[in-house]
Parts: C-alpha cells; structure tokens; sequence
C-alpha cells in the first residue's frame, strides 16, 4: 500500500470507461496540495478525434478551468500509465508538484523509460516523479484492452495503438531517479506480444 492508491483506483476507474468509447485505457486524476480531486479524465482521442485529448492532458486543462489559473503549483497529477512527451511537457509547463504514474511505458514513457522530460536540469521547473503503482492494475486493463482487438472486438482503433504494447517494468535504460514500486512494476511484466504483432498486421 503507498498514500497514492486511492487517487490511482480513481485514475483505473477513469482509464476503465475509457474502453468504452474505444480510447486506450489510460486515466488521470489531479489532487491539490491537500490531497483533494480537482479533476478526473481517461483518454478521449477516439471518442473527440482530438489529438491532444490524452488523459492528463485533459485534466490539467479542466483543473486549469476551475482555478481559474494555469499555474498548478503544488499539484500531483496520477495517471495509469507513463506520460508520453507531449503529457510530459503538459505537465511541467503546468508547474505540477509531482508525477505518480503506473505502469511503463517502454516505448513512448517520457519521465523514466525513454526520456525524462521532466527532470532536465536546464528547466525552470522540475516536477517529482514516482513510479510503478498499481503498474499491475494498468497493465492489466490494457493488455484487456489489446486482447480485445485481437479478437476484434474493437470497433475502430487508434493507429498507434502497437506503440503501447510494450508496458510493465522499467527496463535497463530507465532513469534510476524514479521513485519506484519495484515489486509492483515486475508483477505487470512485459505486453502480450501476440497483440503487437496483430495490431500491426491490420
């Protein structure tokens, strides 16, 4: 247990309706200083055809909204899955505290896996990051997620999806200061590689 599962539970459940409209299931969830939501979102892209429409994305600008204010100081955005460059830079432009991700992304992961975004020193703003809670819970509703396009069952799908079949435990080439869950990050392990290989074969 870490002080960071109940908003990830919320960050699963938002990446849960996702797959609802057909979104690779991701969520996010931004906590203020004292802990509260301010804003809850899974990704969105399919369901809008926006390219942006990633989840912690869409929360950062709905927080935004609401404190009427685009600066996030003291924030800590949760969301299931790594963020990607843009999310990444999303954030730090944000001026969030903190970065609670939980599974890796080995292939697109822009705060440990394949870059650190994030933490550059030649920033005006560095936010914190932790990894690998729930990673197994994540990993876990995506691999639920490709196994359905394997059967087909997906009725129009994100041409990058096979960008994200590679998810789970940091790899060789991770940033070591990432605060990790280790234990956690091995229990998801590595994507189905059957579902790679059929995303890409269609």
């Amino acid at each position: 247990m870490t002080i960071w599962d109940a908003a990830m539970d919320q960050a699963l459940a938002q990446a849960q309706l996702a797959m609802g409209h057909d979104d690779v299931p991701v969520g996010a969830v931004l906590l203020d200083r004292a802990g509260r939501v301010l804003a809850m979102a899974g990704n969105e892209r399919e369901a809008t055809g926006d390219p942006t429409a990633h989840a912690e994305v869409l929360v950062l600008r709905r927080a935004a909204r609401l404190r009427h204010d685009w600066r996030l100081e003291g924030c800590t955005l949760v969301v299931t899955l790594e963020p990607c460059a843009m999310c990444a830079g999303a954030a730090v432009a944000a001026r969030v505290e903190r970065i609670v991700f939980g599974a890796y992304d080995q292939k697109a992961g822009a705060v440990a896996s394949l870059f650190d975004v994030v933490r550059d020193p030649r920033l005006n703003h560095r936010p914190l990051v932790v990894g690998g809670i729930k990673a197994a819970s994540s990993a876990g509703l995506l691999r639920s997620f490709f196994a359905k396009i394997v059967d087909g069952d997906v009725s129009e799908r994100p041409k990058e999806l096979a960008s994200k079949a590679s998810v789970g435990q940091p790899t060789e080439g991770s940033n070591p200061s990432v605060t990790a869950t280790k234990a956690e990050s091995s229990e998801s392990g590595a994507f189905i590689a059957e579902a790679e290989a059929a995303v890409k074969g269609r």
